[in-house]
């Protein structure tokens, strides 16, 4: 599929999603969310293991683009934002985990990315931030994600504040998993992407769509879901051999 704004390449068992409009400080269009979309959809049906997203240029994602927003109606900021609240949630129901890969700022919309990717990996010169509260238009969607990552007084102080924060505090808030050198970045991010996606490639789909079914839920009616999951997805051949082999203390070979 042809892009304007991304760029989707294959790496071995992996796809690799680059945001591509670093003059646009790779803002999120509805031009750029429909190609996210659709990138991500196609992602999904494929048989790749895992995906890694990140930007070209110092900017992983202003957020959305206000030559976009300025001057729209209220379907036409209706439109948009359910488009990229579509592109949040297909990013967390596609079965392959997704990873960002955070070189530089990420704000708004672009931080709702990242706070939405299953994994992110941040450069220590990356910076984080949710700017409406400094504004006129407070960063209501983003707080979706955002809010879902960190707990409610660092949520809303990011929110209210708009202030950016550095790498190591979204790290300590929970916004990301591990900082890195700028120079490491590359290696660290395929490094946890392929941890993260050895083993069954349909256990481990069917177990992040699980994640986020019963995040949500109160405690007895997420474990009534988990365990039904959990006892169907032992009928599944790849949970038998796994548990075959190790209790032959082999290697395991799943069907996939």
């Amino acid at each position: 599929m042809d892009h304007r704004n991304l760029r989707v390449r294959a790496r071995d068992a992996f796809v690799h999603v680059t945001l591509a409009r670093a003059e646009r400080r790779n803002t999120l269009s509805l031009e750029t969310l429909a190609e996210l979309d659709a990138a991500f959809a196609e992602i999904g049906a494929g048989k790749s293991r895992g995906v890694l997203l990140d930007a070209e240029g110092p900017v992983f994602s202003a957020g959305h683009d206000f030559g976009d927003m300025a001057g729209r109606d209220l379907a036409g900021m209706r439109e948009l934002l359910v488009r990229c609240a579509d592109v949040m949630r297909r990013v967390q129901r596609i079965p392959q985990p997704v990873l960002a890969s955070v070189a530089g700022l990420a704000t708004a919309a672009g931080c709702q990315l990242v706070a939405t990717c299953d994994l992110a990996v941040a450069s220590s010169e990356a910076r984080f931030a949710a700017p409406g509260g400094r504004g006129g238009l407070f960063c209501h969607t983003p707080m979706v994600a955002i809010s879902r990552q960190v707990g409610r007084k660092r949520a809303l102080e990011l929110l209210l504040t708009g202030d950016p924060i550095d790498a190591e505090t979204a790290a300590d808030w929970g916004l990301v998993n591990r900082v890195v050198a700028p120079d490491a970045l590359e290696a660290e991010s395929w490094g946890l992407l392929e941890r993260a996606t050895r083993g069954s490639a349909f256990s481990k789909g069917l177990g992040k769509q699980a994640y986020y079914a019963q995040i949500d839920l109160d405690q007895p009616k997420a474990y009534e879901y988990a365990t039904e999951v959990m006892a169907s997805a032992s009928q599944h051949p790849d949970a038998q051999e796994g548990m075959r082999s190790f209790l032959e203390k082999r290697r395991p070979v799943f069907e996939d």
